[in-house]
């Protein structure tokens, strides 16, 4: 059995056919059409690729590549396929990045939705403990402290049974419970509180050219209302309309001219009561 091994040598008719394969990367590539020859590439057995420079400045260092074949036993040459091919010093666009990692601060305007993958690490889940607490008595069971048949006799209450939640009181727990945020599928996790508080420090924090320049703190400013939760302690909101941070969240540390006691008005100065020479004589 003889098999058959593939040549290292380009076909000689398919090589020697640069004025066909030209021919038709300048049909292709109209109206600039096609550069120099750089030279034959062998695909394979009587298949060869003839390469053009391209002159589009849009495409610097790309070349049509032109590829020829020959049947076997045949002299005449044909062409297989023509495109546009990047070179080893093409132009090239970088590589795909998915747009959840391409969204930027402020990228967002009118309109626009940012969905959240299920699995953020910035978030955790917002479990509270209230749905098993607050749940409604299931049909049909007896009330814990309520005898069963309607008698009025005192029953004992039954160790380790959920209580029973007014609907007044259930209320008042659930408007308490909205207040401090409670009962919200998802919160910050310490990830998402950590990148948080980073973003802040770096845009109102103390390395700032606006805070190292400040005459104090916005720890000690009456402009400064304090976050809620664990944040509160290195973090508040400016309400100062002349300052560059106001309603913006700004670290305690950071400071600017705006501050509230940066610069109380002076006191009007009282000039001295005038001085009469009693003992002098004014020359007229």
């Amino acid at each position: 059995m003889r098999v058959g091994t593939r040549s290292r040598t380009p076909d000689r008719l398919c090589a020697e056919a640069v004025e066909l394969a030209r021919e038709v990367a300048e049909e292709v590539a109209a109206p600039r059409g096609a550069g120099p020859h750089l030279g034959v590439v062998q695909e394979g057995d009587r298949l060869v690729t003839h390469r053009f420079e391209c002159l589009d400045p849009g495409y610097r260092g790309w070349y049509w590549g032109v590829t020829v074949a020959r049947a076997s036993r045949a002299r005449y040459v044909t062409v297989d396929e023509v495109a546009l091919l990047p070179g080893p010093d093409a132009l090239l666009a970088p590589e795909w990045v998915p747009w959840s990692e391409r969204l930027r601060a402020g990228d967002m305007g009118p309109g626009d939705l940012l969905p959240v993958e299920a699995d953020d690490p910035r978030l955790a889940p917002g479990t509270s403990g209230l749905d098993e607490a607050l749940a409604p008595p299931v049909p049909g069971d007896t009330p814990a402290g309520e005898p069963a048949g309607g008698d009025t006799a005192e029953a004992p209450v039954t160790e380790g049974a959920p209580p029973v939640v007014e609907p007044a009181e259930r209320a008042r727990i659930e408007a308490v419970a909205r207040e401090i945020g409670f009962g919200r599928p998802r919160v910050l996790s310490r990830l998402g509180l950590e990148e948080a508080a980073d973003r802040w420090q770096e845009t109102f924090g103390p390395d700032t050219p606006m805070a190292q320049a400040a005459p104090a703190s916005c720890a000690g400013c009456g402009f400064l209302i304090p976050l809620a939760g664990s944040l509160r302690q290195a973090f508040g909101v400016c309400a100062n309309e002349y300052s560059p941070a106001d309603g913006r969240v700004v670290s305690l540390d950071y400071g600017c001219g705006a501050h509230s006691e940066a610069a109380r008005m002076p006191a009007p100065i009282t000039p001295p009561p005038p001085v009469i020479d009693h003992l002098g004589v004014d020359p007229l």
